[in-house]
C-alpha cells in the first residue's frame, strides 16, 4: 500500500492508540506469543527498530517478566533474545520491520509511552521491584542486569553454558576488551563456522538441526560476525566483570564436571569454550596495558585466574572433532556463490585449498563464479592449485578436469588490469621460472606453438598504435602461459623482422614483470630472463647487417627507462654481450662494442652509476689494448680478426665516456680509488704512449702527461703537467710525429698542442723545415687515423694555413693561363689541394713504396676523399649561393677555377695509386666536383661565359684521358660530355 495510506491507517486504526509508539497490549500476551513462536530474531528487529529509551523500556519490561516466575523456556526465551541483540545488523530486516522501522523512525518524535502499566505475568500481578543497576542504563546493561535477576532459576547446564558464553560475548566485543579492526583470520573463520554447522547438523536438540545447509551457514555466518554498536563504560564494564566472576565461582565446579563427562561438545558448551578461551587472551592484554585501579586490577587478575583453571580443567579430549573436508568446502562454496559475509576471503581459501580441488562441485563452484576470481593474488593461488593437482594426476579424467580449469583461470586472467597481469607474471616467474607453467602442465602444451605462431603472424601484420593494446594482450596470454617461449619469438621476430622491432619492444616492455632474475645454479649471480632469452635465441646468429642494427635498435629500446620498470638494465646487457667479447679476435666485438656505446648512452637510474657493476677498470685496460692493437693495424697478418679501422672511433668514444662516469664517487674509499688508478696506469704503461693522454681525465691530478722526450723540443711544455719518457722509436726530428699524434687525441689537446707549438715565422729556413717536417709527419699518421682523428688534424691544418706557419707554395701544373681572378678569399683551400698532392707524391714515391701495406690504400683513399667533400663544402660556403650574386661575394668564375683545380689534383692522385681497387671513393668525388663546377659555371653571366667553358670542358677532358683506370675514366668522360648539353 502507498506510504500516504499507511500513515492513515496508522493514526486511525483502533488497536494502536494515536499518539502512542505501539498499542495497548498486554505484554504477558505478547511475550508469550513470541516465545510460542519461536520468533526471537523478528522480536529483537521489531524492538530495536523502536527509539532508544522506548527499547530500553520494552527490553526492562521482558527482564521483569522472565525475572518473576522463571520458567525454563523463560530462561532461553530471554537468552535467545539477548543472542539476537548480540547478532542484530542493521539492513538485514525483511521488508515489514523495514516499513515498521520507516514510520517509527517518521512519528518517534510525535509518540511517548507512560501508560504506567506493569506487565502481568500469566495474568498475575506485580512481580516486585527491580534493584537499578549501578549508574548506567544501556541495553547492555539491562541483558546484564536480566540474568543477575534470574541466574539463579537456571539449572541446566546446557542453559549455563548459553548464558555464560552470551554474557562472555557482550564483555568481550561490547567493551574495551575488544581491541578495533582485529577479525578472525579467513581460514580460522571457515573452520569455526564449518564448527557451528556440524554441531548442528548432530545435534538433534538445536533449533537448527532440521535446516538445510545452507541456512545453517548463513546462520553460523552471523553467530561469528558480532559487531559493538555500542561500547560499555569502565564502570560497566567491572560491573559486568564481577558478575561473571561470581557466576564462574557458583557454576565453574558444576560445569567443569558436566563437560568432562560429556562425550561431545553442544553448540552451547562450544560457544562458551570458545568465547572463553578469547576472553581470557584478551583481558590479559587489557590488563597489562591498560591503566587500572586498584579493584580493578584485582577483579582482572582473580578473573584471569579463574578462567585459566576453569579451561585446564576441561578434558583436552573435549574437543570438536575433525571437521569432514566436504563439509568445510561446501560450506566455503555456499558462502561464495552467496555472496555472504567475507566471501572475498572465502576465495582465497577456495583457491589454495588443495584436498578440495578438482572435485566436481570446485570445479563447477570456479567456473560458475569466475567473476570473484578476478584479483592477480588469486589467479596465482588457482596455478599453484592446478600445477599441484596435475603433478599427481595424469588420468584422461584429471586432464579434462585440467584444462576446464586452465580455461577458467585464463579467463580470470584475461579481464585483469595490465598492471594486474604483471603480478601474475611476476609470481609465475618466481614459482616455476621461466618454463612458466609448461614445464609442470602438459595441457599447456597441448596447441601452444600453434597459438603463438598464429598470434605473432597476426601482430606482425598489424602494427600500429591502434594494435599495440590488442597485441599486448594477446602475448599477455602467452606469457602467462611459457614466459620463455614467449619472449623468445619476441627477440627473434624484433631481429628478422624488417620494421617491427620498434613495435615488438614496445610490446616486450608493457612487462615490468620479465625483468625477472632467475638464479638457476648460482643463487649469488641473479641473471636476466629477457637477457638469457636474446642469448639464446638472437646472439650468434646475426647473419646481416640489417638483423644486427635491429637488434641494437631493439635491445637499446629495451634499456630505455620509462614509466614502467627497466625491463633489462644496461649492466646486465653489457656483462651478458660486452665483457666476454672484449677481445680483439672476438668475432662479435664490433657489435659488442656498439651495444656498450648504446648502454652508456643510457642515463643512470640511481646516484650511483651502474658501470661500477661492470668491473670499470679491467673494461678500460681491454679498451686500451684495443686501441694499442690499432697502432700495429696494418701490420697484423690477414687471418687475424681484428674489428675493422672504422670502428677505432667508437673504441674512443667509448674510452671517452667511461671516463666521463667512472669516477672517484664509484669507488668504496678514496684509497681504493687510489690504488685502482695506479693498477691501471700500470697496466697501460707498456701501451702505446697516446693512451696516457686519454686517458687524462680519469688520471686528474695523480699523474702527469707523458711524452716522447722529442716532444719538448718544437713545444713550451709546463713541466708540472708534462713529463717526457725515453721512446726508442721516437728518435732524432720526431717531435712533430708526437706532436701531431698528440692533435689526434682530443679536440682539447689539439687546441693545447696548437697554442704550445713553437715556430719562429721570421725564420725562413725554420719555416721550410717546420713545413716540410709537418707534410712528412702528416704521412706518417694518416693510414692510422680514424675518421675523427683525421678531422681534428685537417683542422690544425686549417689553423696553420691561416697563421702562415705552414708554407704550402701553389704551382700552375693545371693552369693554362694566367687566371685574372680574385683567389685571395680561396687561398687556403687551394693549399689544402696541393698539400693532399704532395702528401701522395711523397707517399706513392719510390722511397716509401714498400712501406705501406697494399690493404690500407683505400682506408688512405677514403680518408682523402672524405676530406675532399669538406673542403669543397667549405668552399660552396663561402662563395655563397651560385644563384644570387652579390657586389661583396666571390663571382662563381672563381669558384670554378677552383673546382678544375682540385678535380685536377684529384686526378693526379688517381693515377699514382697502386692499382688495388681504390677508384670507387674518388669517383664519387670527382663526379661531386664537376656537378659543383657546373653548378657555378653555368651561374656565370659574362659575355665570354661560353668561350670559357668551352675551354675547360676541354681541358678536363685531355686531363681525364690520361687516367689509366678505365672505371674512372668511363665514368668522368660521360659526365663531362654531358656538361655542355
Amino acid at each position: 500500500p502507498p506510504a500516504a495510506s499507511l500513515d492513515q491507517e496508522w493514526k486511525e486504526d483502533s488497536f494502536f492508540s494515536v499518539g502512542r509508539m505501539i498499542p495497548d497490549v498486554n505484554h504477558t500476551i505478547l511475550f508469550e506469543l513470541v516465545k510460542a513462536l519461536g520468533a526471537p530474531r523478528l522480536f529483537v528487529q521489531l524492538l530495536l527498530a523502536l527509539p532508544q529509551d522506548v527499547c530500553r523500556s520494552e527490553l526492562e519490561r521482558l527482564v521483569e517478566y522472565v525475572a518473576s516466575e522463571t520458567s525454563p523456556s523463560d530462561i532461553r526465551f530471554f537468552l535467545d533474545v539477548w543472542w539476537e541483540v548480540m547478532k542484530h545488523k542493521e539492513g538485514q530486516e525483511d521488508a515489514t520491520v523495514s516499513m515498521f522501522s520507516a514510520l517509527v523512525r517518521q512519528h518517534g518524535s510525535e509518540s511517548s509511552l507512560d501508560d504506567g502499566l506493569q506487565p502481568p505475568k500469566r495474568f498475575k500481578g506485580d512481580p516486585g521491584s527491580r534493584s537499578d543497576p549501578p549508574a548506567a542504563t544501556s541495553l547492555l546493561v539491562v541483558l546484564i542486569e536480566g540474568l543477575k535477576q534470574t541466574y539463579r532459576s537456571i539449572a541446566l547446564p546446557r542453559m549455563r553454558c548459553y548464558a555464560l558464553a552470551n554474557l562472555l560475548e557482550l564483555l568481550t566485543v561490547c567493551t574495551e576488551l575488544e581491541p578495533e579492526g582485529s577479525p578472525l583470520p579467513v581460514a580460522e573463520y571457515l573452520d569455526k563456522v564449518s564448527s557451528v554447522v556440524s554441531l548442528w547438523t548432530s545435534d538433534a536438540e538445536s533449533q537448527f538441526h532440521h535446516r538445510g545447509l545452507g541456512e545453517k551457514v548463513k546462520e553460523a555466518e552471523r553467530s561469528m560476525s558480532l559487531l559493538s554498536t555500542a561500547k560499555l563504560s569502565r564502570e560497566e564494564l567491572f560491573f559486568g566483570l564481577d558478575f561473571l566472576c561470581s557466576l564462574l565461582h557458583a557454576w565453574g565446579e558444576e560445569l567443569q564436571g558436566t563437560l568432562n563427562s560429556s562425550e561431545e561438545l553442544c553448540f552451547e558448551s562450544y560457544r562458551l569454550l570458545d568465547i572463553l578461551t578469547t576472553f581470557g587472551k584478551k583481558l590479559v592484554c587489557f590488563s597489562e596495558t591498560r591503566d587500572l585501579g586498584e579493584d580493578e586490577a584485582h577483579v582482572a587478575l582473580e578473573l584471569t585466574q579463574i578462567t585459566k583453571d576453569f579451561l585446564q580443567e576441561i578434558s583436552a579430549s573435549l574437543k570438536i572433532k575433525d571437521l569432514d573436508t566436504s563439509l568445510v568446502s561446501s560450506v566455503a562454496m555456499i558462502i561464495i556463490e552467496q555472496k555472504w559475509d567475507r566471501h572475498v576471503e572465502m576465495c582465497s581459501v577456495f583457491a589454495s585449498e588443495k584436498t578440495w580441488a578438482f572435485s566436481k562441485d570446485w570445479v563447477d563452484c570456479l567456473v560458475k563464479n569466475k567473476a570473484l576470481f578476478q584479483k592477480p593474488e588469486l589467479v596465482l593461488k588457482l596455478l599453484e592449485t592446478l600445477v599441484n593437482f596435475a603433478t599427481f594426476h595424469q588420468d584422461k579424467e584429471a586432464r579434462e578436469l585440467q584444462m576446464r580449469v586452465t580455461k577458467a583461470i585464463v579467463e580470470c586472467y584475461t579481464e585483469l588490469l595490465l598492471t594486474d597481469k604483471n603480478k601474475v607474471i611476476s609470481g609465475v616467474l618466481a614459482s616455476w621460472g621461466g618454463s612458466g607453467l609448461s614445464l609442470n602442465l602438459q595441457v599447456v602444451m597441448e596447441g601452444f606453438q600453434e597459438d603463438l605462431n598464429v598470434t605473432f603472424n597476426q601482430i606482425t601484420k598489424s602494427v600500429s598504435d591502434e594494435g599495440l593494446t590488442r597485441a599486448v594482450a594477446s602475448v599477455a596470454r602467452l606469457t602467462l602461459l611459457y614466459p620463455e617461449a614467449t619472449v623468445k619469438r619476441v627477440c627473434n621476430l624484433a631481429v628478422v623482422n624488417l620494421g617491427v622491432h620498434h613495435f615488438l619492444a614496445q610490446i616486450l616492455c608493457s612487462f615490468p614483470a620479465l625483468s625477472f632474475l632467475e638464479t638457476h645454479d648460482d643463487p649469488g649471480r641473479p641473471r636476466s630472463l629477457v637477457v638469457r632469452c636474446l642469448e639464446e635465441a638472437v646472439w650468434g646468429r646475426l647473419s646481416t647487417a640489417r638483423e644486427e642494427e635491429q637488434f641494437l635498435e631493439f635491445l637499446a629500446f629495451l634499456m630505455q627507462p620509462s614509466s614502467a620498470a627497466l625491463l633489462v638494465s644496461p649492466a646486465e646487457v653489457t656483462k651478458a654481450f660486452v665483457l666476454p667479447y672484449l677481445k680483439s679476435d672476438s668475432a662479435q666485438i664490433e657489435l659488442s662494442l656498439q651495444i656498450l656505446s648504446k648502454a652508456l648512452g643510457i642515463p643512470s637510474c640511481s646516484e650511483e652509476h651502474w658501470i661500477k657493476s661492470c668491473h670499470p677498470f679491467p673494461l678500460l685496460v681491454s679498451l686500451c689494448k684495443l686501441l694499442d692493437g690499432y697502432t700495429k693495424y696494418w701490420h697484423q697478418t690477414r687471418d687475424q680478426l681484428f674489428p675493422s679501422l672504422e670502428t677505432k672511433d667508437l673504441v674512443l668514444n667509448i674510452l671517452c665516456q667511461l671516463c666521463e662516469v667512472v669516477r672517484p664517487e664509484t669507488a668504496p674509499s678514496p684509497e681504493l680509488w687510489v690504488q685502482s688508478l695506479a693498477w691501471l696506469h700500470r697496466k697501460v704503461v707498456s701501451l702505446d704512449w697516446t693512451i696516457g693522454l686519454r686517458l687524462k681525465k680519469l688520471y686528474g691530478d695523480h699523474f702527469k702527461n707523458e711524452v716522447p722526450a722529442t716532444l719538448f723540443e718544437i713545444c713550451t711544455l709546463p713541466e708540472e703537467e708534462w713529463t717526457s719518457q725515453p721512446l726508442p722509436a721516437y728518435g732524432l726530428g720526431s717531435g712533430l710525429l708526437a706532436w701531431m699524434e698528440c692533435c689526434c687525441v682530443s679536440t682539447a689537446l689539439r687546441d693545447t698542442m696548437l697554442t704550445l707549438l713553437t715556430v719562429n715565422v721570421d725564420n725562413p729556413e725554420e719555416v721550410n723545415l717546420f713545413s716540410k717536417g709537418f707534410l712528412v709527419a702528416l704521412i706518417q699518421v694518416l693510414p692510422w687515423c680514424s675518421h675523427s682523428e683525421w678531422k681534428r688534424l685537417m683542422h690544425v691544418v686549417e689553423n696553420l694555413l691561416q697563421r702562415q706557419v705552414l708554407h704550402v707554395p701553389y704551382t700552375l701544373e693545371y693552369v693554362q693561363y694566367m687566371p685574372l681572378l680574385n683567389l685571395r678569399p680561396f687561398a687556403c683551400y687551394l693549399q689544402f689541394s696541393v698539400l693532399f698532392l704532395r702528401g701522395f707524391q711523397l707517399l706513392c714515391s719510390s722511397s716509401c713504396s714498400t712501406w705501406l701495406p697494399a690493404e690500407a690504400w683505400l682506408h688512405v683513399v677514403q680518408l682523402y676523399c672524405g676530406s675532399l667533400t669538406d673542403l669543397l663544402g667549405s668552399v660552396k660556403s663561402a662563395a655563397g649561393p651560385p644563384s644570387h650574386p652579390t657586389e661583396d661575394r666571390t663571382s662563381a668564375q672563381e669558384v670554378s677555377f677552383i673546382c678544375i683545380q682540385m678535380f685536377c689534383h684529384l686526378l693526379h692522385v688517381a693515377a699514382m695509386l697502386p692499382d688495388k681497387g681504390c677508384s670507387e671513393p674518388l669517383v664519387v668525388v670527382a663526379l661531386e666536383i664537376l656537378s659543383q663546377y657546373e653548378t657555378f659555371s653555368s651561374a656565370d653571366t659574362s659575355p665570354s661565359n661560353a668561350l670559357r667553358r668551352a675551354n675547360e670542358r676541354h681541358f678536363l677532358e685531355s686531363i681525364t684521358d690520361n687516367v689509366s683506370d678505365e672505371v674512372l675514366r668511363g665514368t668522368l668522360l660521360q659526365k663531362l660530355s654531358k656538361l655542355g648539353a
